[in-house]
């Protein structure tokens, strides 16, 4: 009695099927931008000696699990964070800071170069709370900045740009103005209101 051959599958144009797939997933997938935060690290200091700094200089924010926000030990929406940030920040309260506009408050920061924004938060903070958080508080420098720069820009030569246009122009090799004042102006903002923001473990 013959042996029969077992019945083969042709697979011959497998790789072809195989190559169409690929392609056609690669086609129609489509990959989420991973967001993140912008941030330059501030230069290091050569100062070893202990900064010792005042409580009412420091600006608690706290962000638990739950994306509620205790501020100073007080509830507070994420829509009210940026102004009270620009409250304590503007404050004044030492009365050196000719260009205060704050209540000049002794019980709150002393000026924007004393005075420091500690944000922390939870491991179960959601990333999306903890970016609007980050982002008010950029804001509420950069509102100061803005404000700044409308000041003293037109005495520079720069008149009718804010802060962020500043750097902007800056940035922009085609700048056609004097890029060295533009570049002292810049300065000058980031002395008088440095950008403190700290984030405690």
């Amino acid at each position: 009695m013959a042996k029969r051959s077992a019945p083969e599958v042709n697979a011959g144009s497998m790789a072809d099927i195989a190559f169409l797939l690929l392609i056609f997933f690669l086609v129609t997938t489509t990959i989420p931008k991973d967001s993140g935060i912008t941030r330059k690290l501030p230069p290091i200091e050569e100062n070893d000696e202990d900064v010792i700094i005042k409580e009412k200089n420091i600006f608690t924010v706290l962000l638990n699990g739950k994306d509620q926000l205790l501020v100073e030990d007080e509830l507070m929406e994420i829509k009210d964070l940026r102004k009270a940030a620009v409250k304590f920040l503007d404050n004044g309260g030492d009365r050196t800071c000719d260009y205060c506009k704050g209540a000049k408050d002794p019980k709150s920061s002393d000026n924007p170069d004393k005075a420091i924004i500690s944000l922390k938060n939870d491991r179960q903070t959601s990333y999306a709370a903890y970016i609007t958080v980050q982002n008010e508080l950029v804001a509420a420098y950069n509102e100061l900045r803005n404000r700044r720069a409308l000041e003293i820009g037109p005495k520079k030569g720069f008149p009718d740009m804010d802060y962020i246009a500043m750097e902007k122009a800056y940035d922009d090799v085609k700048f056609p103005g004097n890029r060295t004042k533009l570049k002292e102006v810049i300065e000058q903002i980031k002395i008088e209101i440095p950008q403190k923001l700290s984030e405690v473990e």
